[in-house]
């Protein structure tokens, strides 16, 4: 194995250094099967002599990597790391026509694919008349995909250097670590550009935070469209620990898989808590190997903060906070089982303090301070502040701004918090977009859902509809429990809350419907109730 000496880390650095002091540990469990250092150092390597090859030397330096849980799907990041590129991840869960506006908008001219997922190519390449390099590391026999896709140059397992062949390249800590595809509020995807000194910085806090070492075994429930993905994979591997990746069917048991991992270390969104306590799986002490219970992606609410924090008894719980333009997490709170419960508004967990040198603002709408105690938009800066919106200079300008009288740029995250007093813990409040009006009554819709917590129902929605021009005429719930009282939870709900606040329908389903990063999908229930009108 060739080291790397990097006069500046990069993202690919931590694992480098692993592979050489640890090379025959266990860097990677996935698919039933084990991969040491040495073994996937090996095969990134060979993905990225390969590329270097064979590849158009043309277009920006990304590489996509379409692949789900499966050996390709890590390799294939680290060989484009290696390579020197940034990496874009895809999912074959997504519709194909996302999928296809992903890899175009990216300009990728080569793409890493598995086995599985290249049942899926002749959807995702139909339109797409760049020449691509279509590197299957997994498929012995490409012929019937080369002669269904002439224009593309494709290529198998057979085709793949030796590991030898890769000569490492010399990487800027400015350049693109990943470009991530998220949401856009037009329905085109914006790219997020995370550069290698902001990711860098959060894996460095990470790491000192928490310890890790090389006997650790992480969890990885996330896809690698979902940036909590960099968490699992590189604060792991940073120190030698392993990574272990659950198949699609073993993610229905969570439970289960914390057991036979033997995992120490936990990451994931609340809604897998909220799940795993409706199905009896938080019992007390019931995981006890586990050291750090992390979650982040969504507001942690307090009851599951409670369960897990006992099922877990032995661990430290953690509600971690950040969008992904401000790299994985920026702000993290430690639960404390005699007095978190005191300091959280709505029966949400706080979001607590920004991470090392990560700074906050908390703002009006004019973007000026607002006093301690108030209430307003939270703006983050600092080193893990990312490059901003792929070829989107106007939607970058809007969202990564600097303030009036400061002389640094600070990212818009779109949350109502509130600015703590002293040394409180920041105080996450909603959505900017889940604060409604009803007849010129100001709502947070995070009320109404701390209400139906209270009321016995974990998992709970509560959305404004129908929408008009001055707001909202109502309130409308979604239960994910098809034994709620509907009736019961109304009565409860006349007695803690003003008249326009109780929702004038409940929607009782089997469980509330989850995006691909497993977070709760407004959308759907939106969908939901104009597909009813």
């Amino acid at each position: 194995m060739k080291g790397v000496r990097d006069s500046n880390r990069t993202l690919r650095s931590g694992f480098l250094r692993s592979s050489e002091a640890f090379p025959n540990r266990p860097a990677l469990e996935v698919g039933g099967e084990v991969w040491s250092y040495r073994r996937l150092h090996d095969r990134a390597a060979s993905i990225a002599a390969t590329l270097m090859r064979r590849a158009a030397a043309d277009g920006p330096p990304l590489t996509a990597v379409f692949a789900y849980r499966s050996p390709t799907a890590f390799a294939g990041v680290l060989g484009t790391l290696f390579l020197g590129h940034g990496y874009v991840p895809l999912n074959r869960n997504f519709p194909a026509s996302r999928t296809r506006t992903m890899l175009e908008r990216a300009g990728c001219r080569a793409l890493i694919v598995d086995s599985q997922s290249a049942q899926q190519l002749d959807h995702v390449l139909d339109g797409i008349e760049r020449p691509l390099l279509l590197l299957l590391p997994e498929v012995v026999d490409v012929r019937a995909i080369a002669e269904r896709w002439p224009q593309h140059t494709v290529l198998g397992s057979g085709d793949l250097e030796p590991p030898e062949v890769w000569e490492p390249s010399g990487v800027s800590p400015d350049a693109i670590a990943y470009l991530l595809f998220t949401s856009g509020s037009t329905g085109v995807p914006k790219g997020v550009m995370v550069a290698h000194r902001n990711v860098v910085a959060f894996v460095d806090v990470m790491v000192d935070r928490y310890g890790i070492a090389e006997e650790d075994r992480f969890s990885q429930m996330f896809e690698m469209t979902f940036d909590l993905s960099v968490f699992d994979m590189f604060v792991a591997w940073e120190r030698g620990a392993c990574v272990c990746c659950p198949s699609q069917k073993t993610l229905i048991n969570p439970g289960k898989f914390i057991q036979e991992a033997r995992l120490t270390v936990w990451f994931s969104v609340p809604s897998v808590g909220v799940l795993m306590k409706r199905l009896g799986l938080l019992r007390p002490n019931r995981y006890p190997q586990l050291k750090w219970s992390l979650f982040c992606g969504e507001p942690l609410p307090l009851e599951i903060a409670q369960a897990w924090s006992d099922a877990a008894s032995q661990s430290v719980l953690e509600n971690l906070y950040g969008p992904t333009e401000l790299t994985v997490a920026c702000a993290v709170y430690r639960w404390d089982r005699e007095t978190s419960a005191s300091q959280c508004e709505f029966g949400v967990v706080p979001i607590g303090q920004p991470l090392s040198e990560m700074s906050t603002l908390v703002v009006d709408d004019a973007l000026m301070e607002v006093a301690e105690g108030g209430a307003g938009e939270l703006l983050m800066t600092g080193p893990q502040l990312t490059l901003g919106y792929w070829q989107d200079a106007n939607k970058t300008a809007a969202a990564f701004v600097v303030p009036m009288g400061l002389n640094k740029v600070y990212y818009r995250t779109g949350d109502r918090v509130r600015r703590p007093v002293g040394d409180q813990p920041l105080i996450y409040l909603g959505r900017l977009d889940h604060q409604i009006k009803i007849h010129g009554h100001r709502v947070e819709l995070g009320e109404v859902e701390a209400a139906l917590r209270e009321a016995g129902i974990d998992a709970a929605v509560a959305l404004g509809w129908p929408m008009t021009s001055s707001g909202a005429e109502g309130i409308v719930a979604f239960l994910g429990d098809r034994s709620a009282d509907v009736e019961a939870i109304r009565e409860r709900l006349k007695r803690r809350l003003p008249g326009y606040m109780v929702p004038s329908e409940f929607h009782v389903l089997n469980a509330l419907p989850l995006n691909s990063n497993g977070k709760v999908d407004r959308k759907s229930l939106l969908k939901m109730l104009e597909v009813s009108v």
